[in-house]
């Protein structure tokens, strides 16, 4: 049985050993493929140090985070681009965030169409960051959809008819700890879509699920997410694991 979490940034964890015992938790645990977002110029490296360190469970995104999207955000890009890692399987995370400021929602949007761009260019899908800014993200989705427009939809907690209108644009929804929490209302959305269009995540080391709730996460815990869609689904978690693994391989092409 293989899992895979989509979206972990294990990487934060710094310290050489406290980094191995979570990997080795990781790999007890059967999740044995790790996707890892970047978010900014500075967490390129701690990326790369990581798929270089487990290169056969690791795999890395370069992205600017829309909360990191600042007075220099073209600055940033072009740090990103010219320090493009040459294994990059995904451009990410990238998108808007509202939750936090407003303000910058001019820029958000060019830095979001401009990786967009970037990812078109490489081939290559995007994992989208969306808080509270569904319909601004949803829009430039739409003005840029095309053939090559594809990826994740990273930590997905809205309606069903949101999801409906993802899945429409090729993109899957990747679900984490939210859909363990009660009263979240993901398990009635999941209840409604096709496993064939769901991949799981963690977002390591925030939004631990249940039984975790409200400590560090950590990516050895995917299982707890996988076993409440198999429960929603009436599936085994085998099946669960299977599925969602084989939806990442589609979107990642690895």
């Amino acid at each position: 049985m293989i899992f895979t979490d989509t979206h972990t940034h294990l990487y934060y964890e710094t310290d050489t050993e406290s980094r191995k015992l979570l990997m080795d938790r990781c790999l007890d645990n059967h999740v044995t493929r790790l996707f890892l977002p970047n978010v900014d110029s500075e967490s390129l490296g701690l990326v790369a140090g990581l798929t270089n360190e487990y290169p056969d469970y690791c795999f890395p995104m370069t992205g600017l985070h829309p909360c990191n999207v600042k007075e220099n955000y073209l600055e940033e890009l072009e740090f990103l681009r010219s320090n493009e890692l040459s294994s990059v399987v995904a451009i990410g995370e990238i998108g808007i965030d509202l939750y936090w400021d407003k303000s910058t929602l001019a820029i958000q949007q060019d830095a979001f169409r401009r990786q967009i761009k970037w990812a078109k260019e490489l081939d290559l899908p995007i994992v989208i960051h969306c808080r509270e800014a569904f319909d601004e993200v949803y829009a430039i989705l739409m003005e840029e959809k095309d053939e090559k427009l594809r990826g994740i939809f990273h930590c997905f907690s809205g309606t069903i008819e949101q999801a409906r209108r993802i899945i429409e644009l090729n993109f899957y929804l990747g679900i984490g700890g939210v859909l363990t929490y009660k009263n979240s209302g993901l398990d009635k959305v999941i209840e409604q879509i096709d496993l064939n269009y769901i991949v799981l995540e963690t977002d390591s080391p925030y939004l631990a699920p249940v039984p975790f709730r409200g400590k560090t996460n950590e990516s050895s815990y995917l299982p707890y997410i996988a076993a409440k869609v198999a429960a929603i689904k009436n599936l085994r978690i085998e099946e669960v694991a299977e599925v969602t693994t084989e939806n990442s391989k589609r979107i990642f092409g690895i």
